[in-house]
């Protein structure tokens, strides 16, 4: 019969819950102040466990960096897909992944910080499913015909360089951040900036 009473201890979290707990803090301190400013024991601290203890968890801060990374990625290619087979058209889809990346919790913000200012080279995986599906998008017609790459690569530049600047709390919304880039990255592309107004971005 489990014991209950002033007695009882609380249930200790599960190493998965304490691994996503060091993951959520690792990913605030990097993404706010910086990888290489950001302390390891600080981490430790504000989880409310040692120093030592994160070693149970990551093989040390970079392999931490790494995790974060991988999974930011993933989730990002998950949308992806999601978005673009989920979308009846071209354009729908085209605005629904360029407004997807504003559609973000102050976690999530911070962790896109991360990614764009220690992620380029991994990126590249991304950059070939955008320019493999504009490459497709110009068979069809729906775009005028360019270098799928380098298209790819003016696009998200364009769209990812909001990370270099976008404060959370800041005096400017995400939504107000997204009316004035998506419109701008529809023209890129060749397509009416009035898309991003018609086309659904759900």
């Amino acid at each position: 019969m489990a014991r209950t009473g002033t007695g009882s201890r609380p249930p200790r979290k599960s190493p998965r819950g304490k691994r996503d707990d060091i993951l959520a803090v690792a990913t605030t301190l990097f993404g706010r102040d910086g990888y290489e400013d950001s302390k390891w024991a600080d981490v430790a601290s504000a989880v409310g466990i040692g120093s030592t203890a994160l070693y149970h968890y990551f093989e040390s801060k970079l392999h931490c960096l790494y995790v974060i990374m991988a999974e930011a990625l993933a989730t990002y290619q998950r949308n992806f897909e999601r978005i673009t087979k989920e979308s009846a058209d071209y354009p729908s889809a085209i605005v629904a992944l360029l407004r997807h990346e504003y559609d973000l919790n102050e976690q999530e913000v911070l962790r896109n910080r991360l990614l764009r200012q220690l992620a380029r080279a991994r990126t590249r995986e991304l950059e070939f499913a955008w320019a493999t599906f504009l490459a497709r998008a110009m068979e069809q017609g729906v775009i005028p015909e360019a270098d799928p790459r380098l298209l790819t690569r003016a696009v998200l530049g364009l769209h990812n360089s909001v990370w270099h600047w976008y404060r959370p709390g800041g005096t400017m919304p995400l939504d107000q951040v997204s009316y004035f880039y998506v419109p701008r990255c529809l023209v890129v592309l060749g397509l009416a900036p009035e898309l991003a107004e018609t086309a659904s971005g759900d």
